[in-house]
């Protein structure tokens, strides 16, 4: 096996303000909290030793902010990537809480009839094409060096599940793909040898706000 070392890291973007806790998807105008400014502030500290050649973010303001001060310790201009966008879900907008409006309201069950493909929004096959194929583009776009992708929760996991050769289908609450967690793909020239997950703002987890699926 022989080629460059070269890394492409998928973060998930970091807290977000959501006063209302709706699943707010593709919505715009979705901003960081405080705590999770706090968070894109620890990525570029995270990051500060490391060969990065590139910044990319997906084009929803909360990615954008939490690569920002990445892109801008590396003296890089921040990219933005449609591909990597956050899954297309037909809840967004809903309560995760209780009450009228919810995901627990029975008007939404008719939209859950098949979690394998799931029902209620993107196909899991379609965002692991279009994430792996922005993780191939910036592989080969810099090779020896590292970059870094700021995208979503589910896409980056069902892109790290294809890596892993694990089964797309899986359960929401055991995702593995903490705000503003880094899961890093390693190639050596372009075959993948290392799939690993860091989570370097773990402290300020505590009372976070998670929101499902973003």
């Amino acid at each position: 096996m022989s080629g460059p070392r070269t890394v492409v890291h998928l973060v998930r973007h970091g807290e977000v303000w959501n006063p209302e806790r709706v699943l707010y998807g593709r919505l715009p105008g979705f901003r960081l909290s405080e705590r999770g400014r706090a968070m894109a502030q620890r990525l570029a500290e995270h990051f500060a030793d490391h060969d990065v050649a590139s910044v990319t973010a997906s084009p929803l303001q909360r990615a954008q902010e939490t690569a920002a001060p990445v892109a801008a310790a590396h003296g890089l201009p921040l990219g933005t990537e449609p591909r990597i966008i956050e899954a297309g879900n037909s809840f967004e907008g809903r309560r995760v809480t209780t009450g009228p409006g919810s995901l627990r309201d029975p008007r939404a069950w008719p939209r859950l009839w098949n979690p394998l493909r799931p029902s209620w929004g993107e196909p899991y096959e379609q965002q692991v094409a279009r994430v792996s194929a922005v993780v191939r583009d910036a592989r080969d776009a810099f090779p020896g060096r590292e970059s870094i992708l700021v995208s979503h929760q589910l896409p980056v996991w069902v892109t790290r599940l294809r890596a892993e050769h694990r089964p797309l289908v899986h359960d929401p609450r055991r995702r593995e793909c903490a705000l503003a967690s880094v899961t890093s793909l390693e190639f050596v020239g372009r075959r993948l040898v290392l799939v690993s997950y860091a989570e370097p703002c773990a402290d300020l987890l505590v009372g976070a706000d998670p929101v499902p699926g973003a």
